[in-house]
């Protein structure tokens, strides 16, 4: 039997598994070893919430279970996905010999490691020794990423990477992931590109799209993606992306009907459910996407997955209904968590639009104005996002079907209009949230061509050598619209044509100063995790226009 290292009776262990007896018989295996803690659970859901909270040094996971759509593979992909899930844990799937191809395959990727059953206990003693040793031996790389280090990390990896040194593809993984986030995309392309070199996977081959897309290159990713889809239909993250991509070149429907393939392929995933939904909801299709939001909520309220704004879409779904037992649960949920977090200034504005909606199914319609207001007294803060302002403008709508007079509305769309209509798909989810009203819709899709207009007046002025009085015009529509877009731009032009423009730092300290407070102030919000595959992100600054 393979000798476990000494620290193995400081380690923590779960095992994931509906069967009671291969509970007990993985629990007696990993304490013959020498494990000092072990837990069990039957449930993917519940295993999910002790992830999110505790840390554990080894998970056995089963791949299969009976009363659940979800597989052990999706619980791991979501986990790793959101970053939930250490580098450090040795994360072990079992499977039959049945599944065996999916999961041999899924090692390529995020699996540590895998035992068929039946097994032994030196299968088991085999497997976690040659993982913790992997571990150890790339420990510096996981100590500067536990140390927020990424930069550090990131070139340790290419170090391994470079030298051929061991476990090199294994690190190449991280590194490339590393430096996605550290927006050193050439180089993360060269690691995935070397990967499908060494070896072609799905996920590396995912990689190099997933460069092109932040580097802004759409086009090339749909080409990337469709030949992945094409040779490997079932892979869902590649799904994920293809309907990323497809949301940012504005096409909703074309992008919902892809998510609800990742979603088909990964029933269990709670992540594809609500981005299903939030899709589904922003594209007209209620009915589907109530009941995909309200599944995800009872499979993961508690989870760290379940994000909140998935509540107040079945708030709203369920106001248009006049379901007012509905309603109220959802509100209770909402107010729950603002319980736990009364200082998230994101669940105070979902509350606001909660106390709204219910003022005018009592019919309150004068404290429902004052609900719609006070929300948009907000509107001028730098973390006012795109969720923020299409969520106001839901407020309004269904104000202004109550037969008021609401002289004030139009105008406050169209500051949000200005602001928030930086793309296609920014666009057309504030379109999709003026329901009905004509007027409202018309107004976005003006500002969406008043913001293009400003931006290529710029790139004219630019290309005939007039640098300076398009970062000029920039600087002044981004700090009047307070357009990310066009502070994003007049960044680019900057830096681009920096030589040739004398007042060049005072203009760089004011696109600064516009930037630091309209393009990346998050404060009270959760940041979308660097490494996510694609999603309906409503919280993340633009790309930016190449200059």
């Amino acid at each position: 039997m393979f000798l476990m290292d000494d620290t193995i009776q400081d380690a923590s262990a779960l095992i994931i598994d509906s069967n009671a007896n291969s509970r007990s018989l993985m629990s007696a295996q990993l304490r013959d070893l020498g494990v000092g803690t072990v837990r069990q659970t039957p449930r993917v859901k519940d295993a999910r919430v002790m992830l999110e909270h505790q840390t554990f040094d080894i998970v056995l996971c089963d791949y299969h279970f009976d009363t659940s759509d979800t597989s052990g593979q999706d619980l791991l992909d979501e986990l790793r996905r959101e970053g939930l899930l250490p580098y450090s844990t040795v994360f072990v799937m079992v499977t039959s010999e049945a599944t065996y191809a999916k999961v041999a395959e899924a090692a390529e990727a995020a699996l540590d490691a895998y035992l068929i059953k039946p097994y032994t206990s030196a299968n088991l003693a085999e497997r976690l020794a040659s993982a913790r040793l992997r571990k150890r031996i790339l420990k510096d790389i996981f100590e500067a990423i536990e140390n927020q280090d990424f930069e550090t990390a990131a070139n340790l990896c290419m170090a391994r990477f470079e030298t051929k040194g061991k476990y090199w593809l294994y690190a190449a993984r991280i590194g490339a992931e590393l430096l996605l986030r550290l927006k050193r995309f050439d180089d993360a392309k060269k690691l995935y590109e070397a990967i499908i070199a060494a070896k072609t996977v799905p996920w590396a081959r995912l990689g190099v799209a997933r460069t092109e897309v932040a580097s802004g290159n759409m086009q090339a990713a749909r080409r990337t993606l469709e030949n992945l889809i094409g040779e490997l239909p079932d892979y869902a993250d590649s799904h994920d992306l293809m309907g990323h991509v497809q949301m940012e070149q504005g096409d909703l429907k074309e992008a919902l009907k892809t998510y609800q393939t990742a979603a088909t392929l990964t029933p269990g995933c709670l992540l594809r459910l609500q981005r299903c939904g939030s899709l589904g909801f922003y594209a007209g299709e209620r009915t589907e996407a109530l009941r995909m939001l309200e599944r995800a909520m009872s499979q993961g309220l508690r989870s760290k997955l379940f994000d909140m704004l998935s509540l107040v879409l079945i708030g709203l779904m369920r106001f248009d209904n006049k379901d007012f037992k509905g309603f109220k649960y959802a509100h209770d949920a909402l107010a729950a968590a603002l319980e736990r977090s009364p200082g998230s200034i994101r669940l105070q504005r979902f509350d606001l639009v909660f106390r709204g909606l219910g003022y005018l199914l009592e019919r309150r319609v004068g404290q429902a104005m004052v609900m719609a207001r006070e929300f948009t007294g907000h509107a001028d803060a730098g973390n006012f996002d795109l969720e923020a302002a299409s969520l106001l403008t839901a407020l309004w709508i269904r104000l202004s079907s109550q037969e008021v007079e609401l002289e004030e509305m139009m105008p406050i769309l169209r500051g949000l209009g200005m602001r928030h209509c930086t793309t296609k798909a920014s666009t057309e989810i504030l379109v999709s949230m003026a329901e009905t009203h004509q007027g409202a819709a018309e107004q976005f899709r003006e500002c969406h061509q008043q913001v293009f207009n400003v931006a290529e007046t710029a790139m004219r002025h630019s290309m005939r050598g007039s640098a300076k009085v398009a970062v000029e015009l920039l600087i002044q529509q981004g700090e009047r619209t307070r357009n990310a877009k066009l502070i994003d731009m007049a960044g680019a032009v900057l830096k681009r044509h920096a030589e040739k423009i004398e007042n060049a730092p005072q203009l760089s300290e004011q696109i600064e100063a516009l930037s630091g407070r309209y393009v990346r102030p998050m404060s009270g919000q959760s940041t979308p995790k660097a490494h996510s595959p694609g999603g309906v992100v409503l919280r993340t600054a633009p790309t930016p226009m190449p200059a």
